[in-house]
């Protein structure tokens, strides 16, 4: 009653209930609205059932807050600071709502603010309590989001009636729900990037700038490609560095640089990329050691994808010189993947960041390095033994 008078934007992202809408789907989808038969979702015995309030959409936020409290609700409003305008020193600072939690008797409904975010995807904040919060007001070591920030690809809704009421899901349930334990997000550090440039200017030279563009729109066009194939993929070396250090392309780099699982390798890459127009301009190792394709964009500029093998206790990824078959190895400590906004785009980066840059960088990461030589400078590197020469044809392919 309270979301359809007031207008208030919501769908239905309760894991619990969405799966129980899934299993059901068929029949949910043909039930007509204000047919009584019995309560079978709703009623299932939880906690909170949580909702999505798109924010771009809500016009009567204030007003809608009384009508609650006159309803009987109780509520708690969590706002913070918008990490995008973290990034613009005049605005930072600027409080929006994260996550509401409305109590009414025995349940709590868990309203989880959706911002849209350029890169046109969703973003939710990180649920903290501020230090006069009644922290036993419900028990919100239960509740399903807002432990971290997440971020989601903007669902298509549908709207359905279950048990009588008419709510919005997604359209495709299946898919939200399996975008929910992998939606953990993190901002780049856009204070430390400002500070990064103030000790070291940004080059802004016509070459500095073209390279930034055409970079951007490879990285786009790889991302595109990549997501159409089921592929995940992370930014990786200097790209990821860029990210990090400055939240931008380190425009002396001259190329992008990604990260792939070998278990997610697909044979079809290859073709994919050339059907988009990037060409295949070397590929080394194989599907079972060292391999790493490198393709050819535009104003010369590569697109380096390297593919990493997971042992008991690291990661790596492997290296090969062309001209001695020797090959290399570059160590990481284990990782997991979140989401991050680059260059207008939801993308992955590792999770454990600063780890994995100062396995490929050192500790002085900070400090830019123009010359940089892929066998001697990475701390993490460490020579792997020479391919056999019968072997060369397949595993060193230049073109």
């Amino acid at each position: 009653m309270l979301t359809s008078s007031q207008n208030v934007p919501v769908f239905l992202i309760d894991p619990l209930i969405l799966e129980l809408i899934n299993k059901d789907f068929e029949q949910v989808k043909n039930t007509s609205h204000g047919s009584t038969s019995e309560c079978k979702f709703f009623c299932v015995p939880r906690d909170f059932t949580a909702f999505a309030l798109r924010y771009h959409l809500w016009k009567n936020e204030e007003g809608w807050f009384r009508i609650a409290e006159n309803m009987g609700f109780q509520c708690l409003k969590i706002e913070s600071k918008d990490p995008r305008l973290d990034g613009i020193d005049s605005l930072s600072g600027t409080e929006i709502p994260l996550h509401y939690i409305c109590r009414l008797a025995s349940h709590a409904i868990h309203l989880v603010v959706f911002h849209e975010r350029s890169g046109n995807y969703l973003w939710h904040g990180h649920l903290r309590l501020k230090g006069h919060m009644d922290r036993k007001f419900v028990p919100f070591r239960k509740l399903q989001f807002g432990r971290y920030p997440g971020a989601f690809d903007r669902p298509e809704l549908q709207q359905i009636t279950v048990d009588g009421l008419e709510v919005f899901i997604p359209k495709d349930p299946v898919r939200f729900l399996e975008e929910i334990p992998h939606s953990r997000f993190i901002e780049c550090r856009y204070k430390e990037a400002r500070a990064f440039f103030q000790q070291y200017l940004d080059d802004n030279t016509v070459e500095a700038m073209a390279f930034r563009k055409n970079a951007k729109e490879l990285l786009q066009l790889a991302a595109k490609t990549l997501k159409k194939l089921g592929v995940r993929f992370w930014l990786s070396s200097g790209t990821c560095l860029g990210w990090y250090r400055q939240c931008n392309i380190i425009p002396y780099s001259k190329d992008v640089d990604l990260g792939i699982f070998i278990q997610d390798y697909k044979s079809d890459i290859i073709s994919a990329f050339q059907d988009v127009g990037l060409p295949l301009k070397h590929k080394f190792g194989k599907v079972e050691d060292s391999l790493e394709l490198s393709f050819q964009g535009k104003d010369d500029i590569k697109l380096d994808i390297f593919f990493f093998y997971e042992e008991t206790d690291h990661m790596w990824n492997g290296g090969t010189q062309a001209k001695t078959g020797k090959k290399f190895k570059y160590l990481f400590p284990k990782f997991t993947l979140c989401w991050t906004e680059f260059v207008d785009m939801k993308i992955h980066v590792p999770c454990e960041t600063i780890e994995y840059v100062e396995a490929n960088y050192g500790k002085t990461w900070k400090i830019p390095v123009k010359t940089w030589d892929w066998k001697r400078s990475p701390p993490n590197v460490q020579p792997n033994g020479v391919w056999p020469i019968s072997e060369w044809d397949e595993v060193i392919q230049l073109y």
